[in-house]
């Protein structure tokens, strides 16, 4: 009996997938655990294994094939003793298709012409058309005006929705404005009544995102090319948006003084023994700041446990252990592999490990448990030089800290100016289930391992 291999869920959010490639042709023998394709989901390129044993009968999507749904039929392996060719064409034939929607069955003693179709019965209705207004713009429609224009107008009691623009791509100009001001034409309603015609006033609808082709009109024939988005692309767009949209954002910033962390890095990197590889003797590991923030970090939340916490409809979820992720910038976009219980390791170990995730992570390599979930994050654009900034809550998390550059900065101690090097960070909280005060308590907490890192040792 032929086996239909479908398009795996490599991760519980995945709903579509790239086919990137194929490891095996039609007529190859598999084995379970056999890798037989490459998967490109929004974060990662993944190996697929056989699960049973046959021969490859037919490749029904091919490689380099976009947006995958699913539990789609992807590939037929043929049975032992199986005709290949018998076994492509029963297996396709078997593969589950979408059902033709049911017409209710009719009731006894009811006509014939009852079990047809209601949308048989009558047509659809005609979609109905915008109504169009004075300028020729659909009601509802975006109408560009320029600053200036808008001024005078408002100033003139002027409707602009109501003038034709005579600037580029239609754009309502000065010169239209005080055209309409000098005929006494496109008066602007007054306030809380509806324009003439109409059965009564509403609000204002809410102002839309520009359309494609809206955009693209505002710049010139030619003067640009199109790049279509990728799936990780989407996927951080759609996330962002919904982070946005859903979290309520709350800022906290405070500065850290470093020189102590710094020295206690050179000793650590200086102590650190040797160890033979490949290349030759490395040390055995290189600590970075960043390794000492996230540390830092998880021990602050072990701190101040109830800021270690996700926000959920019916309860709070308390975290037992810090998983901070740390956000990693790779070709088209931005992925965040995580650190699990990053309280309950060294320093040492960490740095290793996100050596390591961050190589990874660039190679598109991770496995979706390697970068879902945690329980804050950390995103440092120190190295770029940025003084400071504020990122946005990566959910399920409920806090995540932007790192800007540890600089030279004047101090005033006891009275007196003195140079310190000096790092500004921003906590990020989802006010639902981290407020002021108990984000300020988190950010203490941190700002206190970093200026006393030895408690990073104990």
């Amino acid at each position: 009996m032929p086996i239909n291999i479908t398009m795996p869920a490599l991760s519980p959010t995945m709903e579509e997938g790239n086919l990137s490639k194929w490891l095996v042709k039609e007529g190859d023998k598999v084995s379970p655990g056999d890798v037989i394709a490459e998967i490109e989901t929004d974060k990662a390129t993944m190996e697929v294994e056989a699960v049973d044993e046959g021969t490859v009968a037919k490749l029904v999507v091919p490689a380099g094939t976009e947006g995958v749904k699913v539990n789609a039929l992807i590939a037929i392996l043929a049975g032992e003793g199986e005709d290949a060719g018998a076994a492509a064409k029963a297996g396709g034939d078997a593969a589950p298709k979408p059902e033709a929607p049911k017409a209710d069955a009719p009731k006894a003693g009811a006509p014939k012409e009852a079990a047809k179709p209601a949308a048989a019965a009558a047509p659809a209705p005609a979609k109905a058309e915008p109504a169009p207004v004075a300028n020729g713009h659909a009601a509802g429609d975006r109408v560009f005006a320029s600053p200036l224009a808008r001024r005078i107008a408002k100033d003139a009691g002027v409707d602009v929705t109501a003038l034709a623009g005579s600037g580029p791509h239609g754009r309502v100009v000065k010169v239209d404005v005080e055209a309409a001001i000098a005929s006494g034409g496109a008066k602007a309603a007054p306030a809380g009544k509806a324009p003439a015609g109409a059965p009564g006033a509403t609000p204002a609808p809410a102002p839309k995102p520009m359309s494609d082709d809206q955009v693209l009109k505002l710049f010139a024939e030619g003067s640009y090319e199109l790049v279509p988005h990728d799936n990780m692309r989407k996927t951080i767009a759609r996330r962002l948006v919904e982070a946005k949209s859903t979290i309520p954002h709350f800022y906290l910033t405070l500065d850290c003084e470093l020189d102590a962390l710094l020295a206690l890095r050179t000793q650590l990197n200086a102590a650190a023994p040797m160890r033979k590889t490949e290349k030759g003797e490395v040390p055995a590991y290189k600590l970075s700041v960043n390794d000492m923030v996230i540390k830092a970090m998880a021990m602050a939340l072990m701190a101040v446990p109830d800021a270690n916490a996700s926000w959920t409809e019916n309860a709070m979820v308390k975290h037992k252990h810090a998983d901070v992720g740390v956000a990693v910038s790779i070709p088209g976009g931005l992925i965040t592999p995580i650190i699990r219980h990053a309280d309950e390791k060294t320093l040492s170990v960490i740095s290793n490990e996100m050596k390591d995730l961050a190589s990874r992570a660039r190679s598109r390599k991770l496995k979706p448990e390697e970068y879902q979930g945690g329980t804050t994050a950390v995103s440092n654009l120190g190295m770029f030089g940025i003084k400071d900034f504020a990122a946005v809550i990566n959910p399920p998390h409920a806090t995540i800290l932007a790192v800007g550059a540890g600089e030279e900065r004047a101090v005033v101690k006891k009275g007196e100016i003195k140079i310190a090097t000096v790092m500004s960070v921003t906590l990020s909280t989802d006010h639902r289930a981290v407020d002021g005060a108990l984000g300020a308590e988190l950010l203490g907490a941190f700002k206190r391992m970093i200026e006393n890192p030895m408690g990073m040792l104990v």
